[in-house]
């Protein structure tokens, strides 16, 4: 891919270490607490076993239609745990954000344009929550004000799409720079960014270990197809409480209204 032609279509940046008020909660089987929202690793395993189990079934007909067989391999999509893990609890925290702020989250994107390019099903959940993911990312995107363009933020954009290998690895700040053109994406991604940074340390945000670094979930357009990556805002190094081992909140966060 040339670097030039990278233009977003709804790119979401977390471009620091997320500081995150602990709430008390503390359960092994909890992937997630997101104020009063609970994501479980059952619903996190059911997400996961419907995509693979999906994804599976669409290889074996297309297979069977061409008189092949499939190996084992082939019938394993690359999504996993952690990128489902990543999808709920950037979607909790971007919908809390828009009821905050007023922002209406129009219902455009269908799972069906982004099955291909996905390579899942449409039918599968996981398809569903990142179309609802880009809907709610980029009705924000569009209502808070840009970013400045920083070193950090261009640097942390370009190394994550590095890490996907659809862009080419080893560039400078200036070469990112004069790729990423005017850097509106960027300047979007960090203004959003920060409004889930915001949200996720006032409702008090709590992550299984296993599931650290949390990065957002991100799609940015080639001109010819989507690059689908992710970037770290909950990260390991982060002062964020352990499941395993809470820590007392610093402070009392304030209560958010659950979304679902």
């Amino acid at each position: 891919m040339r670097v030039r032609r990278l233009i977003a279509a709804a790119s979401v940046a977390a471009l620091g270490l997320v500081s995150v008020a602990g709430c008390g909660n503390s359960s092994p089987d909890v992937a997630a607490y997101v104020g009063d929202a609970r994501y479980s690793l059952e619903r996190v395993d059911e997400v996961y076993d419907d995509a693979q189990a999906r994804y599976g079934a669409a290889v074996r007909e297309q297979a069977t239609q061409a008189d092949a067989t499939p190996s084992p391999e082939q019938l394993r999509s690359k999504v996993t745990r952690q990128d489902v893990v990543n999808l709920l609890v950037s979607l909790e925290l971007g919908r809390r954000v828009a009821a905050d702020k007023g922002v209406q989250v129009p219902d455009e994107i269908r799972p069906e344009q982004l099955a291909e390019q996905l390579q899942m099903p449409a039918t599968a959940e996981y398809t569903k929550l990142w179309s609802e993911w880009l809907d709610v990312s980029t009705a924000l995107g569009g209502a808070l004000p840009p970013a400045q363009l920083s070193d950090d933020a261009v640097l942390a954009v370009y190394r994550a799409i590095e890490k996907t290998g659809a862009i080419q690895p080893g560039l400078s700040v200036a070469e990112v720079r004069q790729a990423f053109g005017e850097g509106t994406f960027v300047r979007q991604a960090s203004a959003l960014s920060a409004a889930l940074t915001s949200e996720a340390e006032r409702v008090g945000t709590t992550i299984n270990p296993r599931f650290r670094p949390i990065g957002v979930p991100s799609v940015v357009s080639t001109g010819q197809s989507l690059v689908f990556y992710s970037l770290p805002y909950i990260d390991e190094a982060g002062p964020v409480t352990d499941i395993s081992t809470p820590r007392a909140p610093a402070g009392g966060p304030s209560a958010a209204p659950a979304a679902g």
